[in-house]
């Protein structure tokens, strides 16, 4: 793939029909084996495998440095778009905080998201990096708002409470196809990305980018739910757009105050 432009439609017809890497297609009604997750899709029962990730802490380190996914402390990336027609905007700190989690170091990202200058959600994340370059993701603390008060945190998890386990945001060397777990509390939170691009050149309403990644995330919890997200080499993350909720949306970066 060498351009991603996709509206809502093509965006739907694009990631409902991609399988994602990794995942074996079942006959419905096979039982799984010890360990074996089922996940409904539309035409087959899809299988992973059990999920049991060794965390040895000293191969981490709080310094965020993959080239798809770098966070240096004190660097703020702002956020324009829309959620069901409905305009949005994110502002994404990387702290010089660190917070220890399973014995693992892990830099602080704070998100804050308002629309027409109301507060939407909050959210603090935890990423660390492995010592092959791989940048896994530890947890959140999430808090959802209506009317300037909570109104849920259904979101949050952290590895190592309650059987969650961390996952991968983003791989050292991602390969096309490549597909991979987020995060991992059962029955709680299961998101899942797949390498569907790593050649591709952004165009608006991501903006204008060469050498992205991109992937296409989804919800094993929730079927219906589903995005494509893009990463520009040496910027990060740089944008998405998808479905949540039954609403289209998009969110793209409009400027980035780069740490000294």
């Amino acid at each position: 793939m060498t351009r991603m432009l996709m509206t809502s439609a093509t965006l739907v017809a694009t990631l409902t029909l991609c399988t994602a890497s990794g995942l074996a297609a079942k006959t419905p009604g096979t039982a799984p084996t010890d360990g074996e997750v089922q996940i409904a899709a539309a035409t087959a029962t899809i299988v992973l495998p059990p999920y049991e990730p060794k965390i040895d802490p000293s191969r981490f380190s709080a310094n965020i440095t993959n080239r798809y996914f770098p966070l240096k402390p004190g660097t703020v990336f702002k956020f324009e778009g829309s959620k069901g027609g409905v305009p949005q905007e994110t502002e994404m700190t990387v702290t010089s905080e660190t917070r220890i989690i399973m014995g693992v170091p892990c830099i602080v990202v704070r998100d804050v998201v308002t629309s027409k200058t109301q507060l939407v959600e909050k959210t603090t994340d935890w990423y660390s990096q492995d010592s092959d370059g791989n940048v896994w993701y530890f947890g959140e603390e999430t808090a959802e708002y209506k009317d300037g008060k909570v109104s849920s945190t259904s979101g949050t998890w952290m590895a190592g409470v309650n059987g969650a386990l961390p996952g991968f945001i983003m791989k050292a060397a991602p390969e096309l196809g490549e597909g991979y777990r987020q995060e991992f509390l059962p029955g709680v939170a299961e998101d899942y990305a797949r390498v569907i691009s790593n050649v591709a050149t952004a165009r608006p309403p991501i903006g204008d980018y060469e050498n992205v990644l991109v992937t296409e995330d989804s919800d094993l919890l929730d079927r219906s739910k589903f995005e494509a997200k893009y990463f520009a080499k040496d910027v990060g993350f740089i944008g998405s757009q998808g479905m949540v909720n039954g609403h289209f949306y998009v969110t793209s970066l409009k400027s980035m105050l780069k740490a000294n």
